[in-house]
């Protein structure tokens, strides 16, 4: 297992190591002691998985804290773009995206820590994505940014005019505006 740092601190790629042969293959997705070997010391404490069609825009979504989560993203089955934007006031990088192509086939995953606002845009038929947190879902704390936010200047790898949002995820707020607790 490795990560990759990316531009953004504390942000990162992790890629496992994967076992194949003619059967198919076999790799570890989570260890904690592989983590910890990493530096990444997380109690991970809830999975989520969901299940979407191609066009699917779900995010950009955040909870404040102290029911801030930390999330290990990936991807079960199909293609999404990964996106992940810095809400932490004091950093040199607040309000910049980060995006990523994950999928079934590269197998990598994306630790997105607290203090970021995640969200994805599915580009292959379907796509099921399974995230690992390390808080409880608190709906009173949970907040978010438009995906569609000019200064965010994200490429989703989609139409966004033509994507699959919810009525909730259209009428957050832009970045400017956003009342975070980071």
């Amino acid at each position: 297992m490795t990560i990759e740092k990316t531009f953004i601190k504390d942000l990162v790629v992790v890629e496992p190591a994967v076992f194949g042969d003619e059967r198919g293959y076999f790799f570890e997705a989570y260890s904690k002691t592989k983590f910890e070997d990493l530096g990444i010391a997380i109690d991970f404490v809830q999975d989520n998985q969901s299940f979407s069609k191609k066009g699917t825009l779900r995010g950009l979504h955040y909870q404040n804290p102290p029911y801030a989560q930390t999330k290990l993203v990936r991807v079960l089955q199909g293609e999404i773009i990964d996106v992940a934007v810095d809400l932490r006031k004091d950093s040199a990088t607040y309000g910049k995206a980060f995006s990523i192509l994950l999928s079934a086939e590269n197998k990598k995953q994306l630790l997105v820590p607290q203090g970021f606002a995640h969200g994805f845009s599915v580009i292959s038929e379907t796509a099921s994505v399974m995230y690992k947190c390390d808080q409880f879902y608190h709906k009173e704390s949970e907040g978010g940014i438009r995906f569609d936010d000019p200064s965010l200047a994200i490429d989703w790898g989609i139409d966004v005019a033509d994507a699959i949002v919810s009525e909730k995820d259209l009428v957050l707020p832009f970045i400017e505006d956003c009342n975070s607790g980071f």
